[in-house]
């Protein structure tokens, strides 16, 4: 049976990661990547053109396309006009990943090695778990959050809509991260954060400008 085509969006190191969880899998024929740039390179793939190529790409029988694109607000954004276009919106989740099987999980979602998700956790549509980050049992991710490299959520934490949680940053129980928030690399999360605030330290305290 001939594997669907995919289109990924992007050719920075967030992408060629993606490529890799796509290409061990074997679930489908990477067709090329877009970007703003046509001197970009990701591995040996093609370059397909910008993002207005889209609707073209799929008529063409590009029937799957994921949004490899570390940036919260362009990746929701890119992730939006995917949806209202009709693609197909895959999953890219390492096999050196290990998630529960009650996991509930949208579309998009960028699962990297090493990282793990416990028993009852949700994780919405474009979320990404970075590599050897840990989600606890009952954890909600919210759509487009980023959960970096090595941070550690303890149970029943949620995290808003696109959130960032940067390298080395965890949370205790029960915390709540608001949408569009951000927690600085090593913040520790003891009490719930505001929507669009930025916390750093230990404990993490709002960054005051």
């Amino acid at each position: 049976m001939q594997q669907p085509r995919l289109v990924i969006l992007g050719s920075g190191g967030h992408a060629k990661v993606i490529a890799e969880i796509f290409e061990e899998s074997n679930a489908f024929e990477i067709a090329g990547f877009t970007s703003l740039s046509p001197t970009e390179t990701l591995f040996h793939y093609p370059y397909l053109g910008d993002d207005s190529q889209l609707p073209q790409l799929l008529a063409q029988g590009i029937t799957h396309a994921f949004p490899a694109i570390g940036s919260n607000r362009i990746r929701h954004r890119m992730l939006a006009q995917l949806q209202s276009l009709g693609f197909g919106l895959p999953n890219a989740i390492s096999r050196h990943a290990t998630l529960s099987p009650r996991t509930t999980l949208g579309a998009a979602i960028a699962i990297m090695p090493g990282a793990i998700v416990n028993s009852s956790s949700t994780i919405e549509d474009g979320a990404i778990l970075n590599t050897a980050s840990s989600i606890d049992h009952d954890n909600h991710i919210g759509s487009c959050a980023h959960i970096a490299p090595g941070c550690h959520l303890a149970g029943n934490v949620t995290v808003g809509e696109g959130a960032f949680l940067a390298a080395g940053s965890a949370a205790i129980p029960g915390v709540t991260i608001g949408p569009w928030a951000t927690v600085g690399a090593g913040g520790v999360v003891i009490r719930d954060i505001t929507a669009g605030v930025t916390v750093v330290g230990v404990p993490a305290t709002r960054l005051l400008r």
